[in-house]
Protein backbone atom coordinates (compact mmCIF):
# COMPACT_ATOMS: atom_id res chain seq x y z
CA UNK A 1 0.00 0.00 0.00
CA UNK A 2 0.82 3.13 -0.33
CA UNK A 3 -0.60 7.02 -0.01
CA UNK A 4 -2.23 8.86 -2.84
CA UNK A 5 -3.15 13.04 -1.93
CA UNK A 6 -5.11 14.73 -4.20
CA UNK A 7 -8.04 17.14 -3.91
CA UNK A 8 -11.28 15.58 -4.48
CA UNK A 9 -14.31 18.02 -4.67
CA UNK A 10 -12.28 21.34 -2.80
CA UNK A 11 -11.15 19.41 -0.17
CA UNK A 12 -7.31 17.66 0.29
CA UNK A 13 -7.77 13.80 0.67
CA UNK A 14 -5.30 10.80 1.22
CA UNK A 15 -5.51 7.43 0.38
CA UNK A 16 -3.73 4.42 1.18
CA UNK A 17 -4.00 2.16 -1.40
CA UNK A 18 -2.33 -0.15 -4.00
CA UNK A 19 -0.73 2.24 -7.10
CA UNK A 20 -2.74 0.38 -9.94
CA UNK A 21 -6.38 1.11 -8.18
CA UNK A 22 -8.32 2.96 -10.61
CA UNK A 23 -9.65 6.52 -9.04
CA UNK A 24 -13.18 5.21 -9.56
CA UNK A 25 -12.92 2.06 -7.04
CA UNK A 26 -11.18 5.17 -4.39
CA UNK A 27 -13.82 7.29 -5.18
CA UNK A 28 -16.46 4.60 -4.61
CA UNK A 29 -15.32 2.44 -2.62
CA UNK A 30 -12.36 4.20 0.03
CA UNK A 31 -13.77 7.53 -0.03
CA UNK A 32 -17.64 6.87 -0.25
CA UNK A 33 -18.59 9.19 -3.21
CA UNK A 34 -21.17 7.06 -5.36
CA UNK A 35 -21.81 9.80 -8.17
CA UNK A 36 -19.71 8.40 -10.55
CA UNK A 37 -21.10 4.83 -11.77
CA UNK A 38 -19.41 1.88 -12.50
CA UNK A 39 -20.35 0.81 -15.66
CA UNK A 40 -17.95 -0.90 -17.87
CA UNK A 41 -14.84 -0.42 -16.23
CA UNK A 42 -12.87 0.55 -19.48
CA UNK A 43 -13.35 3.86 -20.55
CA UNK A 44 -16.56 2.79 -22.88
CA UNK A 45 -19.56 3.86 -21.13
CA UNK A 46 -18.56 6.61 -19.52
CA UNK A 47 -20.96 6.82 -16.87
CA UNK A 48 -18.42 7.24 -14.36
CA UNK A 49 -17.26 11.01 -16.04
CA UNK A 50 -16.46 13.29 -13.23
CA UNK A 51 -13.90 16.33 -14.38
CA UNK A 52 -10.01 16.40 -13.43
CA UNK A 53 -8.64 19.98 -13.35
CA UNK A 54 -11.63 21.09 -15.05
CA UNK A 55 -11.65 18.58 -17.92
CA UNK A 56 -13.82 15.50 -17.98
CA UNK A 57 -11.80 12.20 -17.60
CA UNK A 58 -13.28 8.80 -16.79
CA UNK A 59 -11.49 7.46 -13.70
CA UNK A 60 -12.49 4.17 -14.35
CA UNK A 61 -9.62 3.69 -16.60
CA UNK A 62 -6.89 6.35 -14.55
CA UNK A 63 -5.15 4.30 -12.23
CA UNK A 64 -4.32 6.86 -8.50
CA UNK A 65 -1.03 6.61 -8.93
CA UNK A 66 -1.12 9.23 -12.03
CA UNK A 67 -2.75 11.63 -9.32
CA UNK A 68 -0.43 14.78 -8.30
CA UNK A 69 -1.21 16.15 -4.71
CA UNK A 70 -2.46 19.51 -6.86
CA UNK A 71 -4.29 17.42 -9.20
CA UNK A 72 -8.53 18.29 -8.36
CA UNK A 73 -10.99 16.09 -9.33
CA UNK A 74 -14.65 17.07 -9.25
CA UNK A 75 -17.45 14.51 -9.03
CA UNK A 76 -21.02 15.68 -9.25
CA UNK A 77 -21.58 15.75 -5.83
CA UNK A 78 -19.13 18.84 -6.21
CA UNK A 79 -20.67 20.69 -9.08
CA UNK A 80 -22.81 22.96 -7.41
CA UNK A 81 -19.58 24.14 -5.27
CA UNK A 82 -17.90 25.03 -8.85
CA UNK A 83 -20.72 27.85 -9.29
CA UNK A 84 -21.56 28.15 -5.63
CA UNK A 85 -25.09 27.58 -6.12
CA UNK A 86 -27.29 24.74 -4.89
CA UNK A 87 -27.58 23.27 -8.11
CA UNK A 88 -25.04 23.85 -11.22
CA UNK A 89 -26.88 25.35 -14.00
CA UNK A 90 -26.43 22.19 -16.08
CA UNK A 91 -27.93 20.24 -13.14
CA UNK A 92 -31.30 22.72 -13.59
CA UNK A 93 -31.20 22.51 -16.95
CA UNK A 94 -31.76 18.70 -16.63
CA UNK A 95 -34.48 19.03 -14.65
CA UNK A 96 -36.25 21.50 -16.34
CA UNK A 97 -36.00 19.30 -19.35
CA UNK A 98 -36.84 16.22 -16.87
CA UNK A 99 -33.79 14.28 -19.05
CA UNK A 100 -33.51 11.73 -16.30
CA UNK A 101 -35.56 8.31 -16.51
CA UNK A 102 -33.68 5.55 -14.49
CA UNK A 103 -30.63 8.26 -13.92
CA UNK A 104 -27.96 5.82 -13.78
CA UNK A 105 -25.43 7.41 -16.54
CA UNK A 106 -27.33 11.27 -15.36
CA UNK A 107 -23.85 12.00 -13.39
CA UNK A 108 -21.63 11.48 -16.51
CA UNK A 109 -23.54 12.87 -18.85
CA UNK A 110 -23.99 16.04 -17.14
CA UNK A 111 -20.61 16.23 -16.04
CA UNK A 112 -19.37 15.61 -19.95
CA UNK A 113 -22.01 18.24 -20.95
CA UNK A 114 -20.32 20.88 -18.26
CA UNK A 115 -16.84 20.28 -19.81
CA UNK A 116 -17.70 20.53 -23.25
CA UNK A 117 -19.69 23.81 -22.41
CA UNK A 118 -16.20 25.26 -20.74
CA UNK A 119 -14.34 23.84 -23.60
CA UNK A 120 -16.13 25.58 -26.21
CA UNK A 121 -16.70 28.57 -24.29
CA UNK A 122 -12.92 28.56 -24.21
CA UNK A 123 -12.65 28.54 -27.35
CA UNK A 124 -14.95 31.31 -28.08
CA UNK A 125 -17.92 29.52 -29.54
CA UNK A 126 -21.07 28.04 -29.11
CA UNK A 127 -21.96 24.50 -29.11
CA UNK A 128 -22.45 23.32 -32.33
CA UNK A 129 -24.39 19.53 -33.51
CA UNK A 130 -20.69 17.85 -33.74
CA UNK A 131 -20.12 19.09 -30.22
CA UNK A 132 -23.21 17.29 -29.23
CA UNK A 133 -22.49 14.16 -31.48
CA UNK A 134 -18.56 13.91 -30.07
CA UNK A 135 -20.71 13.26 -26.15
CA UNK A 136 -20.49 9.42 -25.94
CA UNK A 137 -21.84 8.61 -22.85
CA UNK A 138 -23.94 5.72 -23.30
CA UNK A 139 -27.80 6.00 -22.21
CA UNK A 140 -29.57 2.67 -21.86
CA UNK A 141 -32.59 4.87 -21.47
CA UNK A 142 -32.36 6.98 -24.94
CA UNK A 143 -33.28 10.22 -24.00
CA UNK A 144 -30.73 11.51 -25.99
CA UNK A 145 -33.12 14.34 -27.65
CA UNK A 146 -33.66 15.72 -24.15
CA UNK A 147 -30.15 15.60 -23.32
CA UNK A 148 -29.51 17.64 -26.07
CA UNK A 149 -31.37 20.08 -25.18
CA UNK A 150 -30.28 20.07 -21.83
CA UNK A 151 -26.85 20.77 -22.67
CA UNK A 152 -28.22 23.84 -24.95
CA UNK A 153 -30.28 25.10 -22.03
CA UNK A 154 -27.22 24.73 -19.67
CA UNK A 155 -25.14 26.31 -22.19
CA UNK A 156 -27.25 29.58 -22.12
CA UNK A 157 -27.26 29.33 -17.77
CA UNK A 158 -23.35 29.03 -17.65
Amino acid sequence: MSSHTFVLNGEKVTVDVEPGVRILWVLRDVLGVTGPKYGCGINVCKACTSHINGKAFNPCSVPVSELSADDEITTIEGLADTVDTDLHPMQDAWIEHDVAQCGYCQPGQIMAAVALVNKVKAEGRAIAESDLDGIRNLCRCGTYPRIRQAIRTGEQRM
